[in-house]
């Protein structure tokens, strides 16, 4: 009998902010395979004897190939096991979900889809920066990082620069440079407010902001680092009004394995 995979989002880091329906997979699972960023406080949920399997990614360096992934979701639910793919964000935003849900469908493996809270929405909310507004924006993105110095993507930052008020990157640090100079030459104002957020939502999250022209300084100055989500647009002006959650005294929430 085969079993099912479930592609579970479990949300930017809190681990309050799962979704019902993917604890409720999650305390079922008898294997689950889960990403670095997931807050390890969720995977107490596992029920006695579930097997855990690590699949986390760092930059550069990748302890289980995307390849073995696909293969170990489909080995597992063939052998009639419920399988919880766990995977930071939601694992349809940068996430590779479509590639495992393409796999399972491929091996004729019955899979499910529950959203998580990407952090696109969710570090930018902790920051207390609304990714839309009724005055300042009207539209926003979530682009990836990694496109930065793709010579077949540079025809997008014109678009960018051009047609949307806020724009989100996920895994951008290590372009930062090249993402505010393509976003200048392609027509954003040098003075365009930017945020970083380093570890959104968790108890040791870090806010820091500028302009485009001025980031990077602050970024070196105060090291900050991945994981960081980056917020552009004239939404970044409503942290310091909005900062709600780090004039808060959070202590209890964990912070995911490093």
């Amino acid at each position: 009998m085969v079993g099912k995979v479930y592609l579970v989002g479990a949300g930017p880091g809190d681990p309050d902010l799962i979704t019902v329906k993917g604890l409720r997979c999650l305390k079922q699972a008898d294997v689950i395979l889960y990403d670095r960023l997931v807050n390890p406080e969720l995977l107490e949920n596992a029920k006695e004897g579930a097997q855990l399997v690590y699949c986390g990614k760092l930059p550069h360096y990748h302890t289980m190939k995307q390849e073995t992934i696909n293969h170990f979701l489909v080995k597992y639910a063939k052998r009639g096991y419920q399988v919880v793919r766990l995977k930071g964000g939601d694992p349809f935003v940068f996430g590779r979900g479509g590639e495992e849900a393409e796999e399972c469908k491929r091996h004729n493996v019955p899979f499910e889809i529950v959203p998580g809270i990407t952090a696109g929405i969710a570090a930018s909310a902790y920051a207390g920066i609304p990714v839309t507004h009724r005055s300042l924006s009207k539209s926003f993105a979530f682009i990836t990082g990694h496109q930065a110095g793709d010579v077949e993507a540079e025809h997008q930052w014109a678009h960018l620069a051009k047609s949307v008020d806020t724009i989100c990157v996920y895994m951008g640090v290590s372009h930062l440079s090249t993402i505010t100079k393509q976003l200048i030459v392609n027509g954003k104002s040098p003075q365009t407010p930017i945020a970083l957020i380093h570890w959104g939502t968790l108890s040791d999250q870090r806010v820091v902001v500028g302009t485009l022209e001025s980031i990077e300084d602050v970024v070196a100055r105060e090291q900050i680092t991945n994981p960081s989500m980056i917020v552009i647009g004239e939404v970044v002006t409503l942290h310091k009004k909005l900062n709600w959650f780090q004039e808060e005294i959070v202590p209890n929430i964990p912070v995911a394995n490093r």
